[in-house]
């Protein structure tokens, strides 16, 4: 329960490292092979991921004393439905081009694993404000792991960042040559790995014995 700061701020930043989504609990592991070939979409899945978040937590909050118990899972499904239609729909207004590259992945935001696990664990037992900030944590610590293998995606797989050239072309004439399997879903992978390795390393506390 967060009744205080202090509690209030461990729900809100744990979620970027400690208890992070995707490093620390697996999950939403689908969307990080799927979108992060660039960063461009991996920025907007991200975003999409902390809207949606953030507010089907409050509103499942809201709810939560008058949702019967039966019926639980599929009033938060249609929550959560409900606001992705609406991300969608605005993704489609403003930002087409992504919303064409993120294809179907903004709607399967309905099926990860991470709002699910959010609104039964946390949202169904606290206030809306608690909920509004571990949805927003847990949406920035997912969309910062997508963020982070989207850039060395991009960058390695395609000399590129957000479409523009970073990779000198006297690289190029030199002899360099980009690395066409970073833009290979297998690789999101590895960098996934590379990054909990990483992670894990300046983490004692969350290695195995």
């Amino acid at each position: 329960m967060a009744d205080n700061n202090t509690s209030w701020k461990t729900v809100l930043f744990n979620p970027f490292s400690k208890n992070n989504p995707v490093i620390v609990q697996i999950l939403g592991i689908c969307s990080v092979l799927a979108v992060t070939a660039k960063l461009e979409p991996a920025i907007v899945m991200g975003l999409s991921v902390i809207a949606v978040l953030a507010f089907s937590n409050v509103i499942i909050s809201l709810l939560r004393n008058t949702i019967p118990n039966s019926i639980r899972i599929i009033v938060q499904l249609v929550v959560v439905a409900g606001l992705v239609i609406i991300v969608s729909e605005l993704l489609k207004a403003y930002v087409y081009d992504v919303s064409v590259q993120l294809s179907v992945f903004i709607g399967l935001i309905i099926t990860n694993c991470i709002l699910m696990g959010r609104l039964e664990a946390f949202a169904m037992a606290n206030r809306p404000w608690a909920s509004f900030l571990d949805g927003v944590g847990n949406g920035v610590g997912y969309a910062c792991i997508l963020i982070i293998v989207g850039f060395f995606r991009e960058l390695l797989g395609s000399g590129t960042l957000l479409g523009f050239r970073v990779i000198p072309q006297a690289a190029y004439d030199a002899g360099y040559v980009n690395n066409g399997l970073m833009i290979l879903p297998p690789m999101a992978l590895i960098v996934v790995a590379c990054i909990i390795w990483v992670h894990r390393h300046y983490n004692k506390d969350l290695q195995e014995d």
